[in-house]
């Protein structure tokens, strides 16, 4: 019996550096006098490996002195996280296998199967496409691991169907047959999925390379994927006379029970046992390469020791601390025991940061640090792309150019954001907030000069902003058309504006279209706002290619979805597109993510974003598989990308200076530790303190500390006498003497609180429409019911369906309650609704609106004001303020209304909150008199109202508008007034520091 060959299989400790040590131990091995390493075929896991390992034979080259060398050809495997396809070598033309269906095509095909097979109970829309969306990863999951749809009604999972919860069962039951029509849709078109293509080219250079092995040799290096198809290549590579597998920061050292703790990982101990045990160990950092051995069927003894290291090594020891760090649970009780050298982290550092933005600082920090020192290397590396981005932005500081290799989603780049603005104003029928985000991009002209269309811009922003208008674009043309003679070439601007937007909205938002349809008339519609800066640069030529698509196979697709849904449509589908930067970078920083981090080496690595969540991510259940099916199946558990991120974390560590760090909090609040960084702390004990870094914390800290300033005193504006020489309204009387600074900022310096785009309701605009309503139904002859008046207010003044639900039914009780009491009326008649009047006092011109004046019939006027919620009390009154209706009065009695004129002896708030006594046969409305009458004890006499109005009156203007009284900020603490102006007095930074009685302390 022939002697069993050994399989060619290696291994590279962390603590070497992968692509540097693999290269040293290639060129020696495979270079040949004067074909260098031309004869030699890599096959690496990607692309970004591919240039790895360029720029270590670059360096090796450099560190020998070689003027050149011939490299060896490199063939990618392809990485589907990475969406990459398989290099040449391994897709030959001639090779007799369909080609892989486009993933769009895909896309839309199983949400028409999903559709057909749910019946009634399909979603639509964005739901139905993500529900696609999730079917093809899992039916990707499925093809990856060489499970075909025959075995999801084979005996492994039947017999679990009837332990399954109801929507389990449901879920099988559509995913098994969509994919079932699904297998029958790609036979119709002569494709394959991307998975089963890669499966069966795998199986077919496997076959022809055992049949007729290559007479040049094939290493395969760090390529790390478990798949059985690849793992079967793998193994006929590993058999090749001159073919090898060489892995990264496979653990030798393991203890043969450690590595039994791992679990089955793909080798079922009975025949009949599921491949992959509750309790296997799938979150272990070795554990996805156990089970490519097992799948190879590779012994872990036979693998052997890779002896070169590259430039940036790290000690021996430092592998071997990788190894007891993540120990699986019973193993890692041996740390109590563990002797100096296996547990020896020289070299590694712990950060914590406050935030992430200080976390980022110091990790900018440090990598200028690193780059003092001549040909050395650093790399930051973490899955927090927000953090990534960050870093970058702060090493622009230094004029460090770094690439952040990962790329951005599309969806937040300038082309892509432009292009979702454009969905969004269509989805929203042109509302506010969408509108003006799209006309402001900065992408954004319309061929005009940008200075010109933003300042045409903001005049039209600004006239809108205020509660929810209309949808559409009668807003902005009624805007138009109101400052257009006063704002030369606004016209224009509009002209160029409404040309782009109108196609968008010429769709119902609730009425089905075609996806294609909408797509085209949107890229249209942000064409002609941007011009070609929307496709230029790396995002926009992503974006074309992305739209192109899209387009071309929802057309064919004829999807139609609701002009509402496309811009969640959209964001869905440009979510995964990562948009890279043209390399260009500063040669000796990379920033990576951890799929472009593996088999990279600097001589300082730091890993960034080390909170749970983000570093390992959070595990993830299959939506639509249980995970007893699953492991019936023979497919890894959800935490097995644990183990992947764990991997990552082991060979980041290997490199000779490592920097942990994360940050205590996030947006969202405190953050919790990674558990890898957890077990250093804890793998590190007492050996702790020294290995924690606070140094570029604190000069992170310093570089935006400032000297401690001053407490900032209470603001007592002291404006000259021409600029007190102002008018007083009948409503700023309170305010002057409770805030005078409130006064002070908005009538002397004249400055207004800009209203929100779109706002809410709010009290004052509720205000606004029950007046509007009340006015109209006064002036009205003859009268119709207040109702209709009502609704038809509401109607013009676009009330949100939310608010009508909530506010209508009591307004309109109310409303009935004053038609009511007015009809009643057979003493007194209304003279004037919503008049204006004014007078002079000591020069100083008052003047105010009252909402109604009445009189009686021996010729005396009620004051009457409509509040919609509670009327001031009668102790405010005493107090001094709440003095409105004494100030109106006072105006009717001098002649300041053209209506009428006369003694007011009558002062009224009409209230349309709830009613204070069940008397009320509309539940809503009250009158109150804020004066001391009836069986009241508080307040002032009817006859004492007028004239303390008037000494009011006389001491404000005596002090502030003639007098010199500085304009003190929260003079009286308990006035109940408005906090328009709190930030401008900065209150919170003074307040505290008052005593008790309001004095500065």
């Amino acid at each position: 019996m022939a002697e069993r060959v050994r399989p060619k299989v290696y291994s590279i400790a962390a603590h070497r550096g992968f692509a540097d040590a693999l290269v040293a131990g290639l060129v020696p091995r495979y270079s040949e006098p004067e074909f260098g390493l031309a004869r030699l075929t890599l096959l690496l896991p990607s692309s970004r490996a591919r240039r790895t390992v360029s720029e270590a034979f670059i360096r090796h080259a450099g560190e020998q002195g070689n003027p050149g060398l011939l490299m060896p050809r490199m063939a990618v495997v392809g990485d589907l996280d990475l969406d990459e396809a398989l290099g040449p070598l391994l897709d030959p033309l001639g090779a007799d296998i369909p080609a892989a269906v486009d993933p769009q095509r895909r896309l839309f095909a199983l949400a028409d199967l999903i559709a057909g097979t749910m019946g009634e109970n399909a979603p639509t829309g964005a739901t139905l496409l993500r529900l696609a969306r999730e079917t093809g990863a899992t039916m990707d999951r499925l093809l990856v691991e060489g499970i075909g749809p025959e075995e999801l009604v084979g005996d492994a999972v039947l017999d679990l169907f009837g332990s399954l919860s109801g929507h389990w069962q449901d879920s099988l039951r559509v995913f098994a047959t969509v994919q079932a029509k699904w297998l029958g849709r790609l036979q119709e078109w002569n494709r394959l999925d991307a998975a089963a293509r890669r499966n069966r080219l795998f199986d077919f250079a496997a076959e022809s390379w055992k049949r007729s092995p290559p007479g040049t040799p094939i290493v395969a290096a760090g390529v790390t994927s478990a798949a059985p198809s690849l793992a079967r290549l793998l193994r006929v590579v590993a058999d090749l006379d001159e073919g090898a597998i060489i892995l990264p920061d496979f653990d030798l050292t393991m203890p043969a029970d450690v590595w039994d703790e791992l679990g089955r990982a793909g080798a079922a101990p009975e025949p009949g046992d599921t491949p992959f045990a509750r309790d296997d160990a799938v979150s272990h950092p070795q554990y996805h390469l156990k089970l490519l051995l097992n799948r190879m069927g590779v012994a872990r003894e036979e693998v052997q020791p890779w002896h070169r290291k590259g430039l940036a090594a790290s000690p021996p020891e430092r592998s071997h601390a990788i190894g007891s760090l993540f120990l699986p649970p019973e193993a890692s009780k041996t740390w109590i025991e563990l002797p100096v050298e296996k547990r020896r982290l020289a070299g590694v550092r712990i950060m914590q940061a406050a935030t992430p933005e200080e976390e980022a600082q110091a990790v900018a920090l440090l990598v200028r640090e690193a780059l003092d020192h001549p040909e050395k290397r650093v790399a930051v590396v973490t899955p927090d792309r927000p953090l990534a981005r960050r870093v970058v932005h702060h090493l622009v500081r230094w004029n460090i150019l770094a690439d952040d290799s990962a790329g951005r989603p599309l969806a937040q780049t300038a082309a892509g954001r432009a292009f979702l603005l454009t969905a969004e104003v269509m989805a929203e029928n042109a509302k506010a907030v969408p509108l003006m985000a799209l006309l402001g991009h900065p992408l954004a002209d319309g061929g005009m000069e940008r200075g010109t269309w933003l300042r045409h811009l903001r005049t039209v922003e600004r006239e809108l902003r205020g509660p929810r208008l209309e949808t559409g674009l009668r807003p902005i043309r009624d805007v138009v058309e109101k400052l257009g003679p006063t704002h030369k070439q606004l016209g224009d601007w509009w002209q160029l504006t409404e040309a782009a937007i109108a196609p968008l909205i010429e769709y119902q938002p609730d009425q089905t279209a075609r996806l294609s349809d909408l797509i085209d008339t949107i890229a249209m519609a942000a064409e002609n706002l941007c011009g070609e800066k929307l496709w230029a640069k790396e995002d926009g030529r992503s974006l074309a290619q992305f739209v192109e698509d899209f387009r071309l196979h929802a057309r064919e697709a004829q999807f139609e979805i609701r002009p509402r849904d496309v811009a969640r449509v959209l964001v869905d589908a440009m979510e995964p597109v990562a948009v890279r930067p043209p390399y260009g970078g500063h040669a000796r920083v990379q920033v990576l993510g951890l799929l472009e981090a593996r088999m990279n080496r600097a001589d300082i690595v730091i890993c960034a974003g080390l909170n749970e969540g983000v570093w390992p991510g959070r595990g993830s259940v299959d939506a639509l598989l249980a995970p007893p099916v699953l492991r019936a199946l023979g497919v890894p558990g959800a935490d097995f990308r644990i183990g992947l991120s764990a991997h990552d974390l082991a060979g980041a560590l290997g490199a000779p200076e490592v920097v942990l760090s994360r940050s205590a909090r996030d947006e969202s609040g405190p953050t919790i530790p990674s558990r890898f960084l957890l077990r250093v702390q804890a793998l590190l004990g007492d050996l702790l303190p020294k290995h924690t870094d606070t140094r570029a914390i604190d000069l992170a800290r310093a570089m935006v500390r400032t000297p401690e300033a001053p407490v900032y005193p209470r603001p007592r504006p002291m404006p000259n006498a021409d600029q007190r020489l102002v008018d007083i309204s009948a409503t700023a009387l309170d305010r002057l003497r409770g805030d005078p600074y409130q006064f002070f900022a908005g009538k002397i310096m004249q400055l207004q609180a800009l209203d929100a785009l779109d706002a809410p309701p709010s009290p004052a605009w509720q205000g606004e429409v029950a007046h509007q309503i009340l006015e109209e139904w006064h002036k009205a002859d003859p009268k119709p019911p207040i109702v209709e008046i009502m609704k038809r207010v509401f109607e013009e003044r676009n009330v949100h369906p939310l608010m009508r639900g909530l506010w209508q039914p009591r307004l309109e009780r109310a409303l009935e309650w004053v038609e009511h009491e007015v009809a009643g009326y057979g003493d007194r008649e209304v003279v004037a609704v919503e008049a204006w009047g004014e007078m002079h006092v000591d020069g100083v011109r008052i003047h105010g609106k009252i909402d109604r004046l009445d009189r009686y019939a021996d010729g005396t006027l009620a004051i009457v004001d409509y509040k919609t919620g509670s009327p001031p009390s009668s102790k405010m009154v005493e107090q001094g303020y709440a003095l409105q209706l004494g100030l109106l009065g006072m105006m009717a009695e001098r002649d300041g209304f053209k209506a009428a004129s006369g003694e007011a002896t009558a002062f009224e708030y009409w209230s349309l909150a709830k009613a204070k006594t069940d008397a009320n046969p509309f539940g809503f409305g009250y009158v109150e008199t804020p004066l001391k009458v009836g069986s009241k004890r508080s307040g002032l006499p009817p006859e004492d109202f007028l004239p303390t109005t008037a000494a009011y009156l006389d001491g404000a203007i005596a002090a502030w508008i003639k007098g010199d009284e500085p304009f003190t900020a929260r003079l009286n603490p308990d006035y109940p007034g408005y906090d328009t102006y709190d930030q401008l007095m900065r209150l919170d930074e003074w307040l505290p520091h008052m005593d008790v009685e309001g004095d500065d302390a």
